[in-house]
């Protein structure tokens, strides 16, 4: 090739972040012809090279000129005259150390040597023995993007293979260290933000044997992109401690910090430890909320001091559909066996609006429904705000407030069973009780009797999801409500409806919090199926109204294994349906767990970003990469490595597992 096709060629790729290669190979050409080999990157010849790996041979002096070779790092495989190509290299992850074609009598010589105590080798066998072997594996090839040559292109194979002898293997420099961890992500023109330095190995030796070398390399910043992680299932795995909540309060940063009026991002975090609500003063750690109070929201079952929260209740009686759903699924979770308490659990109620959109003559009937249930309340020791309630508009007909409004000759016989004088109308809740006790008793009773029949329609007066409700009020044997009280603790008389307000605050694109420091397993999980349900209603009736737009919603969850199925069998689920229908619905979500094999195989398959801890089973990592074979290869370093912040992760941006020790959450981030 001329010097001026050279010329050309270079001129024509001048735009590509790739001329930095270029530029790399002749300065290894100078460095080479002047035997400056400590200013070198050069670390080898390649003794075999195929589609998947190659193995390279390298020297000692190469390894200590570039700053050791360890195990999982990057080497970039370079031809040795690029000719009239673009500039490209072929990217290799070092793998183990591979024999020779002379180890065997280079541990001859070693034997011959220890046997003999010599003290000192000659110049001669010295430079013999100092060669050594690497096996690598191919993870793909740069060169410049088709399309827009300003840009780069990462292909996970190679289009050719030559012979051996026409490649060099060089440690990449700062610059093509940056286009490796950060080219892709840089080339898609998201938003990006730095979630710490690129890392090879756990080992720090080197940073003391080098501080005061003065070639040696800047930390690569490892960039990633935030619009990668918008309506992406994201999943942290590792060992307690080890540093995930720290990068998850990074990520939720940087989308906080990517938010605007255009395309809001809303977050929800369910804070099962209170570390994203609260500042940790013992280790310095600054929450979320702190950090960005102006946009954060907290919820929270037992306030905290130096935290402003709203509570974290519902309302029961105000809404008795949703809270019918939330009581049956506790008692469900508590085993709760006795059929009339099963039969309870199945009922189903009208909400406040719906019962506002009927006409006057059509409401007597849900009315009394929900004053069911409100007996049942007040029986079970739930307080209320009887003015709040008198306010909602279920006063059936001309009747006095919280009256059933039964008629003249159902009353008569009520009472009369009980040998008691016919009352007032009830005007409060503690009346209302009474009389449906009565009421209750009288259907057990005589429960074919005619007075039970409606005179104007002729159906029954108590349709089963009544008896099943005057049955738990007072049933024949049994604790009837007072199995409810220790439910009572998520209810507060004045709180609103949580979930329509955190989901039109989400729709603010607000970050909401809500603090479980204190809340059992059972509890947790209500609040995640309640709010995941919500949220998601929200996001479908949206796209089908086709006003999604740019906006989001992220969620968080820590400790999924308590939440998610792991029976593959459950497709119906909310959490199945964020994997299947998540992206389409711009619902993301961020997960976190000690062990893969814990979380249900349908939504692991759908998982786009990983972030790897440490992990001490062979199983569960092995689970991993059977998962996402990119971590093929990398087991031993994520079972032996155990900083804090050193992870292994791999995103929609990054073709290929990228070590990177993740920067702490500081107090100097955010709002």
């Amino acid at each position: 090739m001329t010097v001026a096709s050279k010329f050309f060629s270079k001129l024509q790729h001048q735009e590509s972040p790739l001329a930095a290669l270029t530029s790399f190979l002749e300065r290894e050409q100078q460095y080479e012809q002047s035997q400056q080999i400590n200013l070198m990157r050069f670390v080898g010849y390649v003794l075999e090279v195929g589609y998947d790996g190659a193995t390279i041979i390298t020297s000692d002096p190469f390894k200590r000129a570039v700053g050791g070779i360890p195990r999982g790092s990057f080497l970039i495989l370079a031809p040795d005259d690029l000719e009239d190509l673009p500039p490209h290299f072929t990217l290799l992850r070092v793998m183990e150390t591979a024999p020779t074609p002379l180890s065997q009598q280079v541990q001859q010589t070693y034997f011959e040597l220890h046997k003999k105590s010599m003290p000192e080798l000659d110049v001669w066998t010295q430079s013999e023995l100092q060669w050594g072997a690497l096996r690598c594996a191919v993870l793909g090839m740069f060169h410049p993007d088709v399309d827009d040559r300003s840009k780069v292109q990462f292909a996970g194979d190679v289009n050719n293979v030559v012979s051996a002898h026409r490649y060099k293997v060089y440690a990449p420099d700062f610059e093509l260290l940056d286009i490796i961890v950060n080219g892709l992500v840089d080339a898609e023109g998201d938003t990006t933000f730095e979630l710490g330095d690129l890392r090879l190995t756990e080992s720090r030796l080197a940073d003391l044997i080098d501080s005061a070398n003065a070639k040696k390399l800047e930390p690569t910043p490892v960039r990633v992109s935030i619009d990668k992680f918008k309506g992406a299932r994201t999943a942290m795995f590792g060992k307690t401690r080890l540093g995930k909540s720290n990068v998850v309060k990074l990520i939720a940063q940087g989308i906080i910090d990517s938010t605007t009026e255009e395309g809001k991002v809303g977050q929800l975090i369910f804070d099962i430890n209170g570390e994203y609500a609260n500042d940790n003063e013992q280790d310095g750690s600054r929450s979320i909320r702190s950090a960005n109070e102006d946009v954060c929201r907290v919820y929270a079952l037992t306030a905290r001091p130096g935290t402003p929260s709203k509570p974290l209740r519902f309302n029961f009686y105000e809404q008795p559909d949703s809270c019918m759903e939330v009581l049956a699924s506790l008692l469900e979770e508590d085993n709760q066996k006795s059929n009339y308490i099963r039969s309870f659990a199945q009922v189903t109620l009208p909400s406040i609006a719906s019962i506002g959109e009927l006409g006057h003559d059509s409401k007597t009937r849900p009315v009394r429904k929900v004053q069911y249930y409100w007996a049942i309340l007040h029986a079970a020791g739930f307080p209320a705000d009887e003015s709040r309630l008198r306010t909602l508009g279920l006063r059936a007909r001309h009747a006095a407030d919280f009256s059933p409004h039964f008629n003249q000759a159902l009353r008569a016989a009520v009472y009369g069973a009980a040998k008691q004088p016919v009352p007032d109308h009830p005007r409060n809740l503690h009346t209302l009780v009474a009389e449906l006790n009565l009421v209750a008793d009288f259907v057990h009773k005589n429960g074919s009797d005619p007075v039970l029949i409606s005179s104007s329609s002729g159906e029954p007066i108590f349709d089963t999801d009544d008896v099943a409700m005057l049955k738990f009020l007072n049933p024949a044997s049994g604790s009837g409500p007072s199995v409810l009280r220790p439910y009572s603790i998520y209810h507060s008389p004045h709180a609103d409806d949580l979930v329509n307000e955190i989901v039109r605050e989400l729709d603010e694109g607000l970050t909401v919090i809500l603090d479980l420091g204190n809340a059992t397993d059972k509890v947790r999980r209500y609040f995640s199926d309640a709010l995941s349900k919500g949220v998601f209603r929200r996001q479908e009736e949206k796209f089908t109204g086709q006003k999604l737009g740019r906006h989001f919603v992220q969620l968080y969850f820590e400790e999924a294994h308590n939440l998610f199925p792991l029976d593959d069998k459950d497709i119906t689920g909310v959490y199945a349906r964020f994997a299947k229908e998540g992206a389409k619905f711009h619902i993301g979500m961020v997960y976190s767990t000690q062990s893969p094999s814990t979380i249900n195989r349908e939504l692991l398959t759908q998982t786009e970003n990983f972030f790897i801890g440490h992990l001490s089973s062979e199983y569960e990592v092995k689970a991993l990469s059977r998962l996402q074979r990119a971590f093929s290869g990398v087991e031993e370093e994520i079972m032996r490595s155990r900083t804090p912040g050193y992870m292994r992760i791999l995103t929609r941006s990054h073709r290929f597992v990228v070590p990177v020790q993740a920067r702490k959450f500081e107090a100097s981030q955010g709002g």
